[in-house]
């Protein structure tokens, strides 16, 4: 990842913890609802760095590399 990814996460991350601190959310529901409004609060910041930029801040690398296997495959090894 580059260090604007990196950035970019960690804010996501870090607005979700203290969302959560002063929202106190209880259940499943309300923690979802709480993930989103952080993310949305490093989504907010990247569209307006990228606005800036004239450019994507996301790297066409930046991706895990899976290779899904047949679980039939796997349960007979």
């Amino acid at each position: 990842m580059t260090d604007i990814e990196v950035a970019l996460a960690d804010l996501g991350e870090i607005a979700t913890r203290e969302l959560t601190k002063k929202k106190n959310p209880k259940g499943l529901e309300e923690n979802k609802i709480i993930a989103r409004k952080g993310g949305s609060v490093s989504k907010v910041a990247r569209n307006k760095l990228e606005s800036e930029l004239n450019e994507s801040v996301i790297s066409k690398d930046n991706y895990l590399n899976y290779e899904y296997k047949n679980m039939k495959e796997i349960e007979n090894k």
